[in-house]
């Protein structure tokens, strides 16, 4: 995917939430072409109505540990054959493996990691998630993928927190008095993190007009009787505060559906809205008449929502993060370090475990990142600048070996015609190509 126009080229991918372990049953083509059943008959009852574009299409499903891909139709180039009801083969490493929109093989794909969950509704709900994002740019609405730092901070945690507990309430509201009101509350808590925040309104706005509005998607289309579609909001809304360990970039996943839920009653035709620009959230306001340049007292409309006991466990958090965001910064700001130059990446990670180093980046705990130099897979950290056109990671632990580097909490592939070289400062390496002979 694009991240902006200012950036490199790149391809982001994000990993599913939960971890894929050794042990996960193997890929299945047989059970793999009921999931695409299931798929085709969700896309199909929509019929295109949610965004004026049928939600149909190639879908690749691949197994971490093997590479091995199985999927609902063949290739333009051979790749796949026959077998149990779909296609197999496998995916070159070339290629990332993750959720995301990927074109290979001739083929612009849904890609998803297997095993594909076995709750019914998380698993139909994440497959049209990843249905949107095929289609989303052929909509005009972008792949933005920026960070949001800002939601790792004790206020934006608190406040973004106490907003999805008055979301959940709006959502489970028995009058519209009542839904107003806590749709009200919602806002005033958002608006006081964009005081809190400069330029925080406008990168909430790119990622939720990306994985928001996927997984509003996801849960319009994957999900059948407004009664499912409620009860998948609403395990979005608690999933996440208890299960990601930063909201940095998940945020959207939790807010997206909640508000394009609330839109549906009070906005009619907002999607048509949303395509010529602003965010859910924005169009909500409006709606609702409620003035976002208003000051709330946020205390006492957090009282409502379990406020004092949340702000307690997150200035808790706050201080054991702060030591982690130490300890990364002596790792790969102070000390010295390997600067990986990005120019046509492609990447993929995990974005519930991300740690905001201020103007430094952000770091990536886990994650793999292809480019012209080879490929690096990281399990101790490594930083990516705040526009994505440099990597760091550690000092390698000695020369290539066969191509191979090393280094703490990351190794590294070269391709052909690249080698390791000095840094700016000394301890410090990149990479750059072999002069000519």
């Amino acid at each position: 995917m694009v991240l902006r126009s200012a950036l490199p080229c790149l391809a982001l991918a994000v990993l599913a939430p939960a971890a894929i372990g050794a042990d996960a049953p193997r890929l299945d083509p047989a059970l793999a072409a009921r999931y695409f059943r299931e798929a085709a008959q969700l896309c199909q009852a929509d019929g295109g109505r949610l965004w004026g574009k049928s939600l149909c299409g190639p879908i690749l499903l691949v197994e971490p540990a093997t590479r091995r891909v199985v999927a609902n139709r063949a290739d333009a180039e051979g790749q796949l054959h026959p077998e149990g009801g779909a296609y197999v083969g496998e995916l070159p490493k070339s290629q990332t493996i993750a959720n995301t929109a990927v074109d290979w093989a001739g083929v612009h794909w849904s890609e998803m990691l297997w095993p594909l969950p076995e709750e019914a509704p998380v698993r139909r709900t994440m497959m049209a998630h990843e249905a949107f994002h095929r289609i989303q740019t052929s909509l005009g609405l972008r792949a933005d993928g920026r960070d949001n730092p800002h939601m790792d901070t004790l206020e934006g945690r608190y406040t973004v927190q106490l907003e999805w507990r008055a979301l959940d309430a709006a959502l489970a509201a028995k009058t519209d008095a009542e839904r107003r009101a806590h749709a009200a509350d919602a806002l005033a808590f958002r608006a006081a993190r964009y005081q809190r925040f400069p330029g925080a309104e406008q990168d909430e706005t790119a990622l939720e007009r990306n994985e928001g509005l996927a997984e509003y998607t996801g849960v319009m289309v994957g999900n059948r009787t407004p009664a499912e579609r409620l009860a998948m909001a609403h395990w979005d809304l608690v999933w996440h505060p208890k299960n990601d360990a930063t909201f940095a970039r998940s945020f959207a996943y939790p807010s997206g559906p909640a508000y394009g839920l609330l839109l549906d009653r009070y906005r009619p035709g907002w999607r048509k809205a949303i395509v010529q620009g602003g965010s859910p959230a924005g169009l909500l306001a409006q709606a609702l008449h409620v003035d976002m340049q208003a000051k709330a007292d946020v205390e006492k409309l957090a009282a409502r929502y379990g406020g004092p006991a949340l702000l307690a466990s997150e200035r808790a958090r706050a201080e054991a993060r702060a030591k982690q965001a130490a300890q990364y910064r002596a790792q790969l700001v102070i000390g010295p370090v390997l600067r990986l130059p990005l120019a046509h990446m492609k990447v993929q990670f995990n974005p519930s475990n991300l740690v905001p180093l201020g103007e430094a980046g952000t770091v990536y705990p886990t994650m793999q990142v292809i480019d012209d130099w080879g490929s690096v897979t990281v399990d101790g950290g490594a930083l990516m600048t705040t526009d994505w056109t440099v990597l760091t990671v550690a000092a390698p632990a000695g020369e290539a070996t066969s191509g191979t580097l090393h280094g703490k909490g990351w190794t590294l592939q070269l391709a052909p015609g690249w080698q390791l070289a000095p840094g700016t400062r000394r301890g410090d390496y990149t990479i750059r190509r072999a002069a000519a002979r």
